[in-house]
């Protein structure tokens, strides 16, 4: 009885960390690191299963440090704001130093992993720490944090190209600013729905900047600049077939992202479909362009020499 409570309590606990730092929000970045490690090597070739596990666990523990860190500094503020004040560390139910050796923990993954990497990946390392760091603390003095968090996720990309190669190329960062100005896109939209809060408590968005219908016009320009970038990427370098479909689903999904929180001259967006278009539509989007990519690789494997 005490080890099956024992069981349970861990389960709810790890739940709860898992809860704290979003690990469900992986799927934003992690296909796109892995399409960029597909994409780096010919046609007919493979990473290493070694060069996949040590990306995976540099993703896990730089985003889990990332995030973890987010919610604490973040944790008054979410304490005061009706959205959010049910978070672990506002609610209690996960404490700081907890949270802290989480933040501490995922650090030290990160960086071990990094350093089974190419010496490229292990010299950026500092770069990565100031942008994974730096987004915590963007929207107390500039509304470009959602632009930081699209550096944040798009170096991920370009880090698992440079895991392959260990060289820096043209190619990953064209390829890498396409998820930057996806995420930055995105991550507008969501922080519509803080608006009349992050307004009154003072912090940065571009909402508070531009307004519901300005913030929206221009999350479609970042959304646009994505499918041009992963356009222009195709076009200068030997992608599979199935890379234009990933551009065209990627293309049509953003556009009805755009229409599904589409509101009205009084009420721009419909705050009740956010979540749908945050999670679910961009959820689909990294994991349909992962997928087709992985699909072209195995269909070149097939036809090549």
């Amino acid at each position: 009885m005490a080890s099956g409570l024992s069981k349970s309590t861990l389960g709810a606990r790890l739940a709860e960390y898992a809860e704290l730092v979003k690990f469900e929000h992986t799927v934003f970045a992690l296909p796109f690191a892995l399409s960029a490690m597909l994409l780096a090597v010919p046609d007919s070739q493979w990473p290493s299963p070694w060069t996949v596990l040590w990306v995976v666990l540099c993703m896990v523990g730089g985003r889990t440090y990332a995030m973890g860190l987010n919610r604490l500094i973040d944790a008054p503020i979410d304490g005061q704001n009706p959205r959010t004040q049910n978070r672990s560390i506002p609610a209690g139910r996960v404490k700081a130093r907890e949270a802290w050796l989480l933040v501490f923990a995922s650090a030290l993954l990160f960086i071990g992993a990094a350093w089974q990497l190419p010496l490229i990946c292990r010299l950026l390392l500092p770069v990565a720490f100031a942008i994974l760091t730096l987004y915590s603390y963007m929207k107390l003095f500039s509304p470009l944090a959602h632009l930081v968090l699209g550096v944040a996720l798009g170096s991920s990309a370009v880090g698992g190209w440079l895991a392959v190669t260990g060289a820096l190329a043209w190619q990953p960062v064209v390829f890498g600013f396409a998820v930057v100005f996806w995420v930055a896109g995105f991550d507008v939209i969501y922080a519509c729905q803080d608006y009349e809060f992050d307004k009154e408590a003072g912090l940065k968005s571009i909402p508070v900047a531009l307004g519901l219908t300005g913030a929206l016009r221009l999350s479609r320009i970042f959304h646009s600049l994505t499918v041009a970038l992963l356009v222009g990427f195709a076009l200068g370098y030997a992608v599979g077939p199935l890379f234009w479909v990933a551009i065209a689903l990627t293309a049509g999904m953003l556009i009805y992202e755009h229409r599904l929180i589409r509101g009205d001259a009084q009420n721009p967006i419909r705050l009740e479909k956010v979540n749908e278009a945050f999670f679910t539509i961009n959820g689909r989007i990294s994991m349909a362009v992962f997928a087709l990519v992985l699909l072209d690789k195995w269909i070149s494997g097939l036809t090549g020499p």
